[in-house]
């Protein structure tokens, strides 16, 4: 028997805003109780000026996040949280090590609540971190859109994280829609199959159309030297200061070192829904394709093994929820096997098809952004560093510093939160996202990549002898390892 189609309604997905939240996110804690915390991030940019941040938040008394009610207040009490650690951990000339208990103990508790790592994710930043202008009109119109807080309180930051949220609102009716298009598939109705793959394709062109509005708000240099310091985790960040990642002192007096991802677009579930949904693997990076597709010989509800790590990894930043419901879809995908046994059917295989090329053009977009806003940023960086007088004063330690200060470490790899390869990774998804193409003529559409002069060139970036390959990422290096693979991870 095979499982059902999983319900929006069991895992907290809205049908018309997908993985964000049926309603807009608490902007304030209510309770009187958690004053402080709201003082303090309320204050964030200023603190982080000052450089008293971390002054303040020692002085904070041990709050019991118990006292939370609602899941929205669970959720803004670990943007609240998230935005305090990360801005305790960066806010100084050199990284804060110990995370103090009255940041600690509360932040342990709310994230055991809400399944999610002490750390800033996609959902902290982006999905529960927005606020409509006007509530009366829609979530995917970037013009009526604010971010809740900021490290640094410029535009640029608050466009960085609004893009997301635009495309997450835009996408949002997709997903019941692909349910929609599962079911169909079992009952063997082509007609709805067609139909709904059809409107993916428009949702999905919409969806490009949003990414390409990065540019109209968010400077390059602004991103890579002010914004992305303050979204780094604590994962291979020995380089700026954090050998062993972060010590969460919970006040019995024992070290708890621990390492994390920052936050990542990657650990947006509405981007692996697209894939689960389309039948698109992901292999490790540099593993070619296998001659014959494993797909047919899977069945409906018994969904393979997992290839590599990182999707899982992945998903381990998600809200736990989400991650369920994704693990629920990957049981069910039918998609592309139906498409498969219906050659034929040239209106089906056509939307297939289309849906296809749309991801595949969000993909070509993301590689572009990454490298106007992480590649020529880092060249520059390091150039920068190389032509300063050397009485300029001491910058802070950070993602954007670190390894840039001495000719070294132009022979050294750029030191950050540890990941995938960047753009060979991204370049190799963006092409496996074509791979189960079924007529001819797509298959050799999407089979041509872009001319690679869109792109900076990084055949000598980091490269090392034994062919091991690392280029810096959106908060430091990314390795191509093996047993690493994924869209992005920072």
């Amino acid at each position: 028997m095979l499982p059902p189609v999983p319900a929006l309604a069991d895992y907290g997905i809205s049908p018309d805003l997908g993985f964000l939240p049926s309603e807009p996110p608490l902007d304030i804690l209510p309770d009187p109780y958690f004053a402080k915390w709201e003082a303090i991030v309320s204050n964030l940019q200023a603190l982080i000026l000052s450089k008293r941040v971390r002054e303040t938040v020692d002085r904070l008394p041990l709050l019991d996040a118990s006292y939370l009610q609602s899941e929205s207040e669970w959720r803004r009490a670990y943007v609240v949280l998230v935005f305090m650690l990360h801005g305790y951990v960066w806010g100084g000339s050199k990284p804060a090590e110990i995370i103090p208990p009255q940041l600690t103990k509360p932040l342990f508790q709310v994230c055991e609540h809400l399944d999610l790592p002490p750390v800033a994710t996609y959902a902290g930043v982006c999905l529960w971190n927005y606020k409509p202008i006007f509530p009366d009109e829609p979530a995917d119109d970037l013009s009526n859109l604010a971010s809740v807080n900021t490290f640094t309180g410029c535009i640029d930051e608050q466009w960085f994280y609004l893009v997301s949220v635009a495309i997450e609102a835009r996408g949002g009716p997709s997903i019941p829609l692909m349910l929609q298009a599962i079911s169909a598939a079992r009952d063997g109705n082509s007609r709805v199959v067609t139909e709904c793959l059809q409107r993916l394709a428009e949702m999905l062109d919409d969806i490009v159309t949003l990414l390409e509005r990065m540019y109209e708000n968010c400077d390059p240099y602004i991103f890579y030297n002010r914004i992305r310091p303050f979204l780094a985790g604590s994962k291979n960040m020995g380089d700026a200061g954090l050998p062993n990642g972060l010590n969460y002192d919970d006040g019995s007096g024992k070290p708890d070192y621990r390492q994390y991802g920052g936050g990542s677009n990657a650990q947006s579930s509405l981007i692996q829904f697209f894939d689960i949904a389309l039948g698109i693997e992901h292999r490790p990076t540099g593993e070619k394709a296998p001659s014959s597709t494993p797909l047919k010989d899977e069945k409906e509800g018994v969904p393979g093994p997992p290839r590599h790590g990182f999707i899982q990894e992945m998903r381990s930043y998600m809200p736990g929820p989400h991650r369920r419901f994704l693990e629920h879809v990957s049981a069910v995908a039918n998609i592309r096997l139906y498409v498969e046994a219906r050659r034929s059917d040239k209106a089906l295989c056509i939307a297939y098809d289309a849906c296809l090329s749309m991801l595949r053009t969000m993909r070509d977009k993301h590689i572009q952004i990454v490298s106007r806003y992480i590649i020529i940023q880092s060249r520059e960086s390091r150039g920068s560093a190389r032509s300063s007088s050397p009485r300029r004063p001491t910058q802070a330690v950070n993602l954007a510093t670190a390894r840039h200060s001495d000719a070294k470490s132009e022979k050294k790899n750029l030191r950050g939160t540890g990941g995938t390869a960047l753009i060979p990774f991204l370049k190799q998804a963006r092409d496996e996202t074509g791979e189960p193409a079924i007529d001819a003529w797509a298959r050799r559409l999407l089979s041509n990549g872009p001319a690679e002069s869109s792109f900076v060139a990084l055949s000598k970036m980091s490269e090392h002898p034994d062919g091991h390959l690392e280029v810096v990422g959106l908060s430091g290096t990314w390795a191509a390892d093996d047993s690493e693979g994924g869209i992005c991870h920072w």
